[in-house]
C-alpha cells in the first residue's frame, strides 16, 4: 500500500472525526502533553479492544469537522449526491458545542459508547518517569527525604543556593532532614533541577491526563471518574444517619427513626415495670439473661475496699515487742 498523501490524511481524519461524533455519545477529553508516541499507539490498540477510539488532530480542523456536522445541508447550492450524503447524517446535534469549547491547546479526544472507568484504567497503565527540566511548572509538590546523598563536600553549593541542611558524614552530604525543593505550581529553577538530577530523582510522570468528559450531553471533571459505587452508598448511608440522628434529637419523625424509638421506648418500659415490680411476657426473657449472667463487678470490688479498711483499723504493732528480754535489758521506768 503506497504512502497517502496529506490530503488524503486530512480527508480521512475529517471523516473518522465525524464518524465518531455520530457514532459515540462519550467523549473524554485528554491532555497529551509530553506523553510519546509509543504510549499513544499502545493505548490506540488496548481501547480498540473495548471498542473506543482515540482521535487526535489541529484543533481547527476538529472544529472545522463540527461545523459541518452541524451545518444543515442545502439542496439547492449541493451536489444532489453530495446533498444525500449530508441529509442522512444530518440532525440536531447542539452537545457538539460543547466539544468544539473543549479544543484548546494540546488536546485529544477518546469516543466510547461503555464504562469510562475501563478507558481511565487504560490512560493509568501507560506512566513513564520525567525529570524535572528547567522553567517547566511543576505538576506536583517534590520533597527531598534525609540521608546520604553520595556526593562529595565540593558541591554543597547547590544545597546552599536552596536552603537545604546538610551535613558531611563519611565524606559525603548528607541531608539532615526532609525539605521540599519544588511546590506545586511553581517554575522550575536551574538549581532545583539540576540537584535533583544529580540525586537522580525523577519527580514527575508523563502520562495521558483527563481534564473532563462529555457524557449525555453534559461536561464533567475528571474527578467524577475517580467516584465508585462503594463512595456513593456510603455517602448515602452518611446521609441517612444524619438525617436519624436530627430526627431524634429535634423529635420531628422520619421513617429512619422508627426503630430506634421502638427501641427507646421498650427500654422505659422494661425499667418503669422493674422499678414496680410488674411483670409482662417480654421483660421475662430480659430478667432471665440478667439472672443467667455473672456477678456484678462491683459487689466484688466493695468486699475487697471492705477487707482493706479491716486491715487498716487493725493497730499497730510496737516494733519492739516481738523481742522477748529487750523490756528488762536495761531495766524499767521505775528504775529511773
Amino acid at each position: 500500500m503506497g504512502k497517502r498523501s496529506k490530503q488524503e490524511a486530512k480527508d480521512s481524519r475529517w471523516k473518522t472525526l465525524q464518524e465518531a461524533f455520530i457514532k459515540y455519545n462519550k467523549v473524554l477529553f485528554v491532555e497529551v502533553d509530553n506523553v510519546t508516541s509509543k504510549q499513544i499507539c499502545i493505548m490506540r490498540r488496548q481501547l480498540r479492544a473495548i471498542d473506543a477510539k482515540m482521535v487526535m488532530g489541529k484543533n481547527t480542523m476538529m472544529k472545522r469537522a463540527i461545523v459541518d456536522l452541524q451545518t444543515e445541508p442545502n439542496e439547492a447550492t449541493m451536489d444532489p449526491e453530495e446533498y444525500a450524503q449530508k441529509k442522512a447524517i444530518y440532525k440536531p446535534r447542539p452537545y457538539l458545542n460543547l466539544i468544539k469549547e473543549q479544543l484548546k491547546l494540546n488536546i485529544g479526544m477518546i469516543f466510547t459508547n461503555g464504562d469510562l472507568s475501563e478507558i481511565k484504567d487504560i490512560l493509568d497503565t501507560q506512566v513513564r518517569e520525567a525529570p524535572a527540566k528547567v522553567g517547566a511548572i511543576a505538576p506536583k509538590e517534590v520533597v527531598v527525604p534525609p540521608g546520604p546523598t553520595g556526593m562529595d563536600p565540593k558541591q554543597t553549593q547547590f544545597f546552599q543556593a536552596l536552603n537545604i541542611a546538610t551535613k558531611i558524614v563519611k565524606a559525603q552530604i548528607e541531608i539532615a532532614a526532609p525539605v521540599t525543593v519544588i511546590k506545586e505550581g511553581d517554575k522550575i529553577s536551574a538549581s532545583q533541577a539540576t540537584l535533583l538530577d544529580r540525586l537522580k530523582i525523577r519527580p514527575f510522570e508523563y502520562k495521558m491526563h483527563i481534564k473532563c468528559f462529555l457524557d449525555n450531553g453534559k461536561i464533567f471533571p475528571a474527578r467524577v471518574l475517580s467516584i465508585s459505587s462503594d463512595d456513593v452508598v456510603a455517602s448515602f448511608v452518611d446521609g441517612a444517619n444524619n438525617l436519624t440522628a436530627i430526627s431524634l434529637a429535634s423529635g420531628y419523625h422520619v421513617p429512619s427513626a422508627t426503630p430506634h424509638l421502638i427501641v427507646n421506648a421498650f427500654k422505659n418500659l422494661c425499667g418503669a415495670a422493674l422499678a414496680a415490680n410488674y411483670d409482662f411476657p417480654q421483660l421475662a426473657a430480659i430478667k432471665a439473661s440478667a439472672s443467667s449472667g455473672p456477678a456484678p463487678a462491683k459487689a466484688a470490688g466493695g468486699g475487697a475496699a471492705k477487707e482493706e479498711k479491716a486491715e487498716e483499723k487493725k493497730p499497730e504493732e510496737d516494733e519492739d515487742d516481738g523481742i522477748e528480754g529487750m523490756d528488762g535489758l536495761f531495766g524499767g521506768d521505775d528504775d529511773y
